[in-house]
C-alpha cells in the first residue's frame, strides 16, 4: 500500500492564520458570527468549559482561537492589558461591516473614511480586546501616488 504525500499547508487553509487568545472563546465565535459572518468549523472541548482549540472563517480565511489557560502562558488582551496587534479585514461594504460588528458589541477606534492609500477604512475594538481594522479597497493607486497622498494627508 503506498502512502499519499501529506501537503505542509493543508487544503483550505493560508501559511499566515491567525490564532487569537480570548478570554470567553465561546463567545467571541459568537460574537465573530454576528459581527463578520464568521462560520464555525472546527470546536475542541477542554476542561471546565473552556475551548482548547476552535476554527472560525471569516470570508476565504481561517481564524483559530482558544480560551485562555494562564497555566499554560495563554492570555488574551482583556488579560495583558492590550494587545499591539490589530488584524486586517478586507469586505464588500466597510460601513456595513463595521456597523455590523458595533450593533455585536464591538467599539469603533478610528471611524470609517476614505483613506490616502485608496481603501475606505475603519477600525475596531472587539469584546475580547483584539483589534480590527476594515476595508474595501476603492481606488488602485501606483506607490509614487500612495506615497504623494501621505504626504498631502500626514503633512
Amino acid at each position: 500500500m503506498s502512502q499519499q504525500k501529506v501537503k505542509p499547508v493543508p487544503n483550505g487553509m493560508h501559511t499566515v492564520t491567525p490564532h487569537l487568545v480570548c478570554r470567553g472563546a465561546a463567545d467571541a465565535i459568537e460574537f465573530y458570527k454576528k459581527a463578520f459572518g464568521a462560520v464555525e468549523s472546527a470546536r475542541l472541548p477542554g476542561p471546565q468549559g473552556k475551548l482548547m482549540h476552535a476554527m472560525i472563517r471569516i470570508g476565504d480565511s481561517a481564524v483559530m482561537l482558544v480560551d485562555e489557560f494562564p497555566d499554560c502562558g495563554a492570555l488574551g488582551p482583556k488579560s495583558l492589558n492590550g494587545s499591539p496587534v490589530t488584524i486586517h479585514l478586507y469586505v464588500e461594504d466597510v460601513d456595513a461591516t463595521v456597523e455590523r460588528a458595533v450593533a455585536a458589541g464591538a467599539k469603533v477606534t478610528t471611524p470609517v473614511d476614505d483613506m490616502f492609500w485608496g481603501d475606505r477604512y475603519g477600525q475596531v475594538e472587539d469584546p475580547f480586546g483584539h483589534h480590527w481594522s476594515v476595508a474595501t479597497h476603492i481606488r488602485d493607486l501606483s506607490p509614487e501616488e500612495i506615497q504623494a497622498a501621505a504626504a498631502k494627508a500626514c503633512g
